[in-house]
């Protein structure tokens, strides 16, 4: 197969993405998944843990809940955006906003709370 590959480059000029065909992004994920299953087998493959990298407890019970911010901000009636800088610690989190956003989370969510361990 003979493909130009597209590239959509950031505001400094340097190449972010490259458009794919469909059958190109088959075949590659095809390969990489059977690179996966060689590498668990071998035991080389370590599986990743939020919680390694994840240091806010918001941010880390949400990603378990399986929610995004933007339905955790909806059930809120707040933004996307307001969800994303209490996760970056960029607002403080009061006791009352905590317990709202706990409550949103563990019970019309999932049953992870941000009390768990």
């Amino acid at each position: 197969m003979n493909t130009t590959l597209q590239t959509i480059r950031n505001v400094s000029g340097n190449p972010e993405y490259v458009l794919l065909p469909v059958e190109v992004y088959k075949n590659l994920k095809k390969n990489i998944d059977q690179m996966i299953v060689q590498c668990t087998l071998q035991e080389e493959y370590v599986d990743f843990k939020p919680s390694d990298f994840i240091k806010n407890k918001i941010a880390l019970t949400r990603m378990k809940a399986k929610i995004t911010q933007a339905s955790l901000a909806e059930y809120l009636n707040v933004s996307q955006a307001y969800i994303s800088k209490i996760e970056n610690d960029e607002y403080e989190v009061t006791d009352k906003l905590f317990k709202k956003i706990n409550e949103a989370i563990k019970k019309h969510f999932s049953k992870e709370s941000l009390f768990s361990k």
